[in-house]
């Protein structure tokens, strides 16, 4: 369970990233978070792994308060929270097995991880995190060698291989066409069934929300103004979390509604 408790981040600068944030989110669950850009969304979700720090309140992650760990403490927790980014995070000269193991890193001391000293069921465990995601035809591939939707079914490899408790991906379908985020978004879906793995997805596109998620969070100026099930949103749960319409009324007449629900609210 994920708890935010009067969360708010300040930055220096005085920017209101989060403000006053009450959330619970239940192990298992398959949340979608939507917002203009700068909304909060990444700083929400980034909050969690402690990529960026709350300034004030109580973020408890299976009722540990994460905003007071120590070095040490704040590893371990990394280890149960994989992060699945827009731009994949491959180290694109290496090959796919190499990239994928990595998700063990956590659990392997610093010289086996530097001489490439994994155990047998290490490697075994990155393979079949490969086959699950259907990639393991390029196991021996330079990761530069694939396309961005390969490349980012394997950094969701790489998360399986990480044996986590929590998800978190950043717009991860963001740089994809549409039949290649929808498979991404499929995997991600699977995993969280499969695995019953908390799985928390910032998205800009309101089709995806609502066909992939189980609950919708919508954020606007670093405060949430809808939390509920996707079964009860539609266009104007949208509106009213974007602040503005969905649709331009005078391009309606040649555009597919298919079409207008995929556009990407921030552009």
């Amino acid at each position: 369970m994920i708890e935010y408790n009067d969360v708010s981040l300040v930055y220096p600068n005085g920017t209101k990233a989060l403000q006053n944030i009450n959330l619970t989110i239940n192990q298992g669950e398959f949340v979608v978070i939507v917002g203009l850009s700068g909304a909060g969304k990444s700083t929400l979700i980034r909050s969690i792994n402690r990529l960026v720090t709350p300034t004030a309140g109580q973020l408890l992650v299976d009722n540990q308060d994460i905003l007071k760990l120590n070095t040490k403490q704040l590893r371990q927790l990394r280890t149960k929270v994989g992060m699945i980014f827009q731009h994949h995070n491959l180290v694109k000269r290496s090959t796919v097995i190499k990239n994928v193991i990595a998700g063990r890193l956590g659990y392997t001391n610093t010289l086996k991880s530097i001489l490439n000293l994994y155990s047998k069921q290490d490697l075994q465990l990155a393979y079949d995190s490969l086959k699950r995601v259907n990639i393991e035809e390029k196991v021996y591939t330079r990761s530069d060698q694939l396309s961005g939707g390969q490349q980012q079914r394997v950094s969701i490899a790489r998360v399986l291989t990480q044996q986590p408790n929590i998800i978190l991906a950043d717009e991860p379908v963001a740089s994809l066409d549409p039949p290649t985020s929808h498979q991404v978004m499929t995997y991600l879906k699977r995993v969280n069934r499969e695995d019953n793995i908390t799985t928390i997805v910032n998205l800009h596109f309101i089709d995806m929300a609502m066909e992939y998620a189980d609950r919708i969070i919508g954020m606007r100026d670093g405060k949430i103004v809808f939390d509920g099930p996707a079964s009860m949103v539609n266009e104007s749960t949208f509106e009213q979390i974007y602040g503005r319409k969905i649709r331009d009324d005078d391009i309606r007449g040649g555009t597919t509604e298919h079409e207008q629900t995929s556009v990407n609210p921030s552009n």
